[in-house]
């Protein structure tokens, strides 16, 4: 299934149903009915889908109109509310404006973001002493509509991070049931990963692969802007780096880690705070000597820097500890 994380769609409430000029038989006066109330459109969190797919190819939604009133005082049907379907993690915004309208974060939660109109009153309201026939009727109020962006943000535990190809991808696919794609080219991953990670003692968490970020990525370079979204909800953060570079011996892990950063804190200061365990990736490819220096200089900065290697699985456990450590403590 193709993952699309935000959608702009058009929403219209149904208008009311407009009351019914009636009269009775002989000197039984008016009976003109109300009309139906006009459904409502109610955004609806369901943790059974992942994606906003259809509404990328859908755009307008209206909710049904309720029945106009009827003779012998019957009123119209109200109409039922149409109720749109999204992922658990969906904000709601209205288009072009920056606080959101509501944060569907929890499955099950519901939000009305059109109201249905009110259905009119039928002429026997409108009965007096002095106009025992009156021939007026309200007409239903239409119901309200507004352009909507929706925008999901991924619920995990445990977010990864880093350049592309530092082994994001086989790390999730190791110690979950998650399969990415994996190949030795940038990019690999288009589209966030959810995945399940079982340790010991019925404990589990859940990890999110980000599309790998690169340098500029808060102004939009590359896919980082798309999906960093995703992780201002974590608990913890992983940051993979890796010193078997393919692209040239200008970059280092810890440069790396920082340029990583510097987006993260460019994009929303809040994550900055956000804890990080860091591993380098790859041991089993890396020279023992150039680790204990790629360590050296993380502890420069006050950074721990564990290794592993995500082919192999020599060191993952103790990362995955480290990261439960963060996750059970929040």
């Amino acid at each position: 299934m193709k993952f699309i994380d935000e959608a702009v769609i058009h929403v219209k409430a149904g208008d009311g149903g407009s009351g019914a000029v009636a009269f009775g038989v002989g000197r039984s006066g008016p009976t003109g009915g109300d009309g139906g109330n006009g459904g409502s459109v109610v955004v609806f969190a369901d943790s059974h889908l992942a994606s906003l797919l259809d509404y990328k190819y859908r755009r307008n939604y209206t909710a049904d109109r309720g029945e106009d009133g009827r003779n012998k005082d019957q009123y119209g049907a109200a109409a039922g509310d149409l109720t749109l379907k999204v992922p658990v993690g969906t904000v709601i915004y209205e288009e072009g404006v920056e606080e959101p309208l509501v944060d569907l974060s929890t499955d099950g939660d519901s939000f009305v973001v059109a109201k249905g109109g009110h259905g009119g009153r039928g002429n026997m309201h409108f009965a007096t002493p002095w106009n025992q026939a009156p021939r007026t009727a309200e007409p239903g109020t239409p119901g309200e509509q507004r352009t909507i962006r929706l925008e999901l943000k991924l619920l995990a535990d445990v977010g990864l991070l880093g350049f592309p190809n530092v082994g994001k991808s086989t790390f999730i696919s190791h110690v979950s049931r998650a399969r990415p794609k994996i190949a030795d080219y940038p990019f690999t991953t288009l589209s966030p990963n959810l995945g399940v990670v079982r340790l010991t003692g019925d404990r589990t968490f859940v990890i999110a692969d980000i599309p790998g970020l690169i340098e500029g990525a808060a102004e939009g370079a590359g896919l980082g802007l798309q999906f960093l979204r995703h992780v201002e909800r974590c608990r913890v953060l992983l940051h993979i780096v890796e010193a078997t570079f393919m692209t040239g011996p200008e970059r280092s892990p810890l440069d790396d880690f920082q340029i990583i950063n510097a987006e993260l804190g460019r994009y929303a200061p809040d994550l900055a705070k956000t804890p990080q365990i860091v591993v380098l990736n790859k041991a089993d490819a890396t020279d023992a000597g150039d680790i204990a220096e790629h360590q050296k200089a993380f502890a420069a900065v006050g950074v721990e820097l564990l290794t592993m290697s995500a082919a192999t699985g020599d060191g993952i456990a103790a990362v995955l500890e480290a990261l439960w450590h963060h996750v059970r403590r929040e």
